[in-house]
């Protein structure tokens, strides 16, 4: 949704506040969410390109909140070869800015880095901030981090290069699901037409992310399609992939987001969700809304977050103990119809 006169001078307030943080600031570190998908790694390194570009005496440090590799479709964004563990970086930076996240558990073990910066700043998309003294710009209405970080950029009057653009428009299109979720609004469509006159490849992009997929992960893959489940009527859909499946086939835990949507075809489903196993103990879900049911609402109860049609949680326990907990919320979601 694009901003009107009083949303956009209240935005560039908070971009001067960040801009100023990075005047002042020798040591910069960025970093997004944990289990980071392409909003939260194109936009960090967007903004790492812009800052150096501006800034070119900066020290800009790409950080990763989990110790995982980040996932091979992302691997060919310019710059995704600096990432860094958080738990291998030891310095004390003057900023620190959270990218795509707005609650400080989510940057899993880039939390402590995050304590012991001197400064903080946000830029993100994500509603029930608990950031909110931090200085920044949190825009819900954006359809992905991207849009407000490609914003930010034409704030500081940075001209867009290829490899800005090719980042931005992959975190763009793959947070409104290739332009087919709820939030595929025409600021997103406007942005985007932006970035491919910078130079980003729409076909290069989805060739990657979409059309790139190992043979292992589409034997996974079928595996997941033939355990769907629906209840409720068929409004609710999920499936699961074990620990044991994707050791079996091969598949990085980091491949195995975007199986949420062979769950998302079934026609009839308002509310889906994935659960992954990723040890012995812990399970990661995705979850998302093809109407206007707000799944966020189950993600926080389960200490996630993220948006009413595509959240994310942890979970401690087995993928059966999660299912035990999970879905109840999500027949109550669907019975109380509360949309976002």
């Amino acid at each position: 949704m694009s901003l009107d006169s009083v949303q956009r001078v209240e935005q560039d307030r908070g971009f001067d506040l960040i801009a100023d943080e990075i005047g002042q600031a020798a040591t910069i570190a960025l970093c997004a969410h944990t289990d980071p998908d392409g909003d939260a790694l194109g936009s960090v390194l967007a903004l790492a390109h812009a800052i150096e570009a501006r800034w070119p005496a900066k020290e800009v440090v790409c950080l990763t909140a989990d110790d995982d590799e980040i996932p091979a479709i992302y691997r060919f964004l310019p710059g995704s070869e600096r990432f860094i563990a958080a738990s291998a970086y030891e310095g004390t930076p003057d900023l620190f800015i959270c990218v795509d996240l707005s609650a400080p558990h989510r940057l899993e073990n880039a939390e402590a880095v995050f304590g012991r910066s001197a400064r903080k700043a946000v830029i993100d998309h994500h509603p029930g901030s608990t950031l909110d003294s931090v200085v920044g710009v949190i825009r819900p209405s954006a359809a992905a981090a991207g849009i407000v970080v490609a914003e930010f950029i034409d704030y500081l009057g940075i001209e867009l290069d290829a490899e800005m653009a090719t980042c931005l428009f992959c975190a763009i299109v793959t947070d409104t699901g290739r332009f087919q979720y709820q939030n595929a609004d025409g600021e997103a469509f406007s942005v985007a037409s932006k970035l491919v006159e910078a130079g980003a490849s729409p076909s290069d992009i989805a060739l990657h992310v979409y059309q790139s997929d190992r043979l292992a992960y589409l034997y996974l893959e079928s595996k997941v399609m033939g355990r769907i489940i629906t209840f409720s009527d068929g409004r609710i859909a999920y499936s699961y992939a074990t620990l044991a499946d994707i050791k079996a086939s091969g598949v990085a835990v980091s491949e195995c987001d975007g199986l949420v949507d062979v769950v998302r075809r079934v026609a009839g489903a308002d509310v889906i969700m994935f659960l992954k196993q990723v040890s012995e103990n812990q399970v990661r879900g995705n979850l998302r809304s093809k109407s206007n049911l707000d799944i966020s609402i189950v993600a926080r109860a389960l200490g996630g977050g993220g948006h009413p049609a595509a959240s994310g949680f942890p979970f401690e326990g087995t993928i059966d103990d999660a299912l035990e907990t999970a879905l109840p919320l999500l027949r109550a979601l669907v019975e109380s119809g509360e949309t976002a």
